[in-house]
């Protein structure tokens, strides 16, 4: 049962969970504007992912606090460099553009990591725009890039389902914030710190709303029973959303929904 434990949190800890996660957004945008599958675009996304949250979530435990190398941080390293070669191999089957695209998304990423500017902190650490940033990255990784690179011509269907990612990973984010209240430090001034965590959960419900509702011009009704749970899941999580819950509430359980909404997209 230990080693069970260990291999789970090596899961979560190398950020397969969530690269999985961006995975199922990007099949999702293959099927809605029905995009045949592209292997080299959804792997792209994937493997860049795993190379973007661990070096966005180890840099500074290397670089800046000095802590000393675990056998599993060892691991990861080496998952890392290996995603980081094939994210270069898949690079090169992109489109021009998306690979232009591509390279602002690691800019973005990469200011959000480190501290470019004298005397200023990494863009994670900007008061009041770290959710902005990581919803931004998600929505050019799991849509605009799949869209460009499927060349298709843009439609004001494409920008609805741009908002309607931005929210979901916006209320994502939202649940990740209201849970690290305690620990997060005040000068983030996260959502739940500026509103506090009760009109925080008010936001996310009144979000997704919208969100659905947007639906009703743009899915099949297949679909929109689908997104109608997703929604409902969504909303759950908010509602019993507290800092006492266990880190798998949000890195595993949360993180998931994604995955939940494309596995009923391909089986219901």
């Amino acid at each position: 049962m230990k080693l069970l434990k260990h291999i789970f949190d090596f899961y979560l800890n190398s950020s397969i969970h969530v690269a999985l996660s961006c995975y199922a957004l990007v099949r999702i945008t293959f099927h809605v504007f029905h995009i045949q599958y592209d292997e080299p675009m959804g792997l792209f996304v994937f493997f860049g992912t795993i190379v973007g949250y661990n070096f966005v979530k180890y840099d500074a435990l290397v670089r800046v606090k000095k802590k000393p190398i675990g056998n599993q941080l060892k691991i990861i390293a080496v998952l890392s460099f290996i995603s980081l070669i094939l994210v270069g191999y898949y690079f090169f089957h992109l489109k021009r553009i998306t690979q232009i695209v591509s390279f602002g998304i690691f800019a973005i990423t990469a200011l959000y990591t480190l501290p470019f500017f004298p005397n200023r902190k990494n863009a994670r650490n900007w008061a009041g725009v770290k959710i902005y940033i990581v919803a931004l990255c998600w929505v050019g990784a799991t849509l605009v890039l799949p869209y460009i690179n499927a060349e298709i011509p843009f439609v004001p269907n494409f920008y609805i389902k741009c908002i309607q990612r931005f929210v979901l990973v916006f209320v994502l984010i939202l649940v990740f914030e209201i849970l690290d209240l305690a620990n997060d430090d005040p000068h983030l001034k996260t959502v739940p710190q500026t509103i506090g965590v009760k009109r925080t959960k008010i936001l996310g419900f009144s979000l997704l709303v919208p969100f659905w509702i947007v639906g009703l011009w743009t899915f099949s009704i297949h679909e929109l029973i689908i997104n109608l749970i997703m929604v409902i899941m969504l909303m759950l999580f908010i509602l019993f959303a507290n800092q006492k819950r266990s880190k798998y509430y949000t890195s595993f359980w949360v993180e998931s929904v994604p995955i939940f909404w494309w596995l009923m997209i391909v089986f219901l």
